[in-house]
């Protein structure tokens, strides 16, 4: 009867055990990483759309910065670089597809393809870029770092 019990007791902590344990596994996987690293960058590309220095902000660095049209870019100055294209009319859609992400530690690496468009007042032209980010991972949560982005030539 004891050794009953104890097997019991044994049995039930193995258990609880393996279960806390594949939950801690799923919680902190590759590809559960993988997708909040992509989730970020699109979530800077929502804040981008919307205007939202709020949004943007908690999804990159204090010592962000961005290699774009050219030229480099803090935080406050590329959202302000898009907040004036949205004030001359202009309407840009962004979409993330054929996504890479690395990760090594508390940094990853993503490359993908954005492919969108502009839209003004004459005209809507599709386009795309090659981009790339750098996140770290801060108190658990991803942000970016390093933010580059090169248009596709027009063939």
């Amino acid at each position: 009867m004891i050794f009953s019990r104890l097997a019991r007791i044994a049995v039930t902590s193995l258990l609880l055990s393996a279960m806390c344990f594949g939950s801690l596994v799923h919680a902190y996987s590759p590809v559960n990483d993988q997708n909040k690293v992509v989730e970020t960058v699109r979530q800077m590309f929502v804040a981008l759309t919307n205007d939202d220095l709020h949004l943007f902000k908690s999804v990159t660095s204090t010592d962000f910065y961005a290699f774009d049209v050219g030229k480099r870019f803090n935080g406050d100055e590329l959202v302000q670089l898009v907040k004036n294209a949205h004030a001359s009319g202009k309407i840009y859609v962004w979409e993330i597809i054929d996504h890479e992400v690395h990760i090594d530690g508390k940094t990853a690496w993503v490359t993908y393809t954005n492919r969108g468009s502009i839209k003004d007042a004459a005209s809507v032209k599709e386009l795309s870029w090659l981009e790339s980010a750098v996140l770290r991972k801060e108190k658990g949560v991803w942000r970016i770092h390093f933010f580059h982005s090169t248009r596709v030539p027009s063939e």
